[in-house]
């Protein structure tokens, strides 16, 4: 393996291909055997830790799941198995049920052949960047196992996943009868999940794509492929669609009209809603460098400060623990809303929007209407050597952009995390321009920063 096998968001590839069976069961004996070192592992009343572990429908996730968990009861960790069930719901268990560790099988909107293993310490949070190095180094090194009564035990608890329903259910305070909403699950982990928690909590509930066989998962739909959602919505009369990805932490959606809202418009939402009934936390929201500048106007014409946090998850929620910020998100989707979750998750977001179109007695389309998405224009890079971003010759491309654009423009260069590429985006007022602007830049990238040929 070369770079570093962690990458945003767990480890990620092709199933059977970089991710096997052998390299599941060592990182489930990595992780618990760096955990317990490190003191992760809490006092419990029998001699072993525990873990809650769960998967998306992913016919790869049958044999991962049983290699990570016989690589966890190897090193002595008992295993709850909580079959098929969000990536948010693995989190929340973790929290509830004390479990000192939590794992997730799923390559989240990626295509069925991959899949990934993510890791939740204790409270059901994400591992910071030191813990999953350490886990990496432990790879390489060969530890005693302990033997006899000291092996975990794996059994399996499926109806767990009702307490994450319930939990769902009991963080809005409003019936959502009224609303007809189409759910496109991606026939991914939240196929019944999502569906069920919205008509327990009142709506008229249609399901697309919440068939999942093990093959189809994200196949043409879902939060990457949302055609189909746009025609079910406007063919059923629906007043909203909702789009997951295959882990369910994702939430896009459609309104009345077939029209996309993003995760830049549904974060403001619900932020401007708690503004407004005085409960949002330092009147602030935690979005991403790559959030749209509309975001950023309404925001600041609601009077809600905005704090920019690097792309993915996991560090939006790092920015809202320093804070004590209660929301935070991602344009993709991911919405965090740390009162009743630890990481994004979907059907929850589904829940406190629809709550939210109850509550104010407005239109998907009149809410998402707060945010004027500017066109914004992204262009890769390839073959490039991500350093040389720093090169005079971009800087002063970069400024001369800027100072074209003014306020009415943005522009972001961005190392891609995993791949030789600079990412160059662009903002501003007309499509024409955004492209026009993002095409000079990217000439500029590749003639200044390209890796030299040997």
């Amino acid at each position: 393996m070369s770079g570093r096998l962690f990458g945003t968001d767990g480890v990620r590839g092709l199933a059977n291909g970089l991710l096997t069976a052998e390299l599941a069961t060592t990182l489930g004996v990595a992780a618990a055997q760096v955990l317990g070192e490190r003191g992760e592992f809490s006092e419990h009343t029998s001699d072993r830790p525990f873990a809650i572990v769960g998967r998306d429908p992913r016919a790869s996730g049958e044999f991962l799941q049983s290699a990570v968990s016989a690589g966890l009861a190897s090193a002595g960790v008992d295993v709850i198995d909580v079959g098929v069930i969000p990536t948010p719901a693995v989190a929340y268990l973790t929290d509830l049920t004390g479990a000192d560790l939590g794992v997730v099988l799923s390559a989240s909107h990626n295509a069925m052949p991959d899949n990934g293993i993510k890791f939740f310490a204790r409270g059901g949070v994400k591992l910071d960047d030191a813990i999953e190095d350490a886990i990496e180094a432990h790879l390489k090194i060969v530890s005693d196992l302990p033997t006899g009564s000291g092996v975990g035990r794996i059994r399996s608890d499926y109806d767990l996943v009702e307490k994450y329903i319930h939990h769902l259910n009991s963080s809005i305070t409003n019936s959502l009868d009224g609303l007809k909403v189409v759910v496109d699950g991606a026939n991914g982990a939240a196929s019944l999940v999502g569906p069920e928690a919205l008509r327990r909590a009142g709506a008229q509930v249609i399901t697309i794509h919440c068939e999942p066989d093990g093959y189809n998962i994200n196949e043409n739909c879902g939060s990457t492929h949302m055609g189909d959602l746009f025609k079910a919505v406007k063919e059923y009369g629906a007043d909203l669609g909702i789009a997951h990805d295959g882990d369910a932490d994702r939430c896009l959606a459609v309104d009345s009209a077939g029209e996309f809202v993003d995760g830049d418009q549904i974060l403001a939402i619900l932020a401007a809603g708690r503004k407004s009934r005085g409960e949002l936390v330092g009147n602030t929201v935690v979005a991403t460098v790559m959030s749209n500048l509309g975001f950023n106007i309404a925001m600041r014409e609601h009077g809600i400060e905005v704090i920019s946090a690097a792309v993915g998850d996991r560090y939006v929620l790092e920015e809202m623990r320093i804070g004590g910020f209660t929301i935070g998100g991602e344009q993709s989707g991911h919405v965090v809303l740390s009162e009743f979750a630890t990481t994004g998750d979907g059907a929850l977001t589904a829940l406190h929007l629809m709550s939210e179109m109850k509550r104010t007695e407005k239109s998907l389309a009149e809410l998402a209407g707060l945010v004027n998405r500017l066109p914004q224009v992204l262009i890769n890079v390839p073959n490039v050597d991500k350093a040389a971003v720093v090169k005079k010759e971009v800087s002063s491309a970069v400024s001369a952009a800027e100072s074209a654009l003014g306020e009415t423009g943005r522009v972001l260069l961005r190392p891609s995390g995993t791949e030789p590429l600079i990412r160059v985006m662009v903002e501003a007022t007309t499509a024409e321009q955004a492209q026009l602007v993002a095409q000079e830049l990217a000439a500029v990238v590749a003639a200044h920063c390209a890796i030299a040929q040997r």
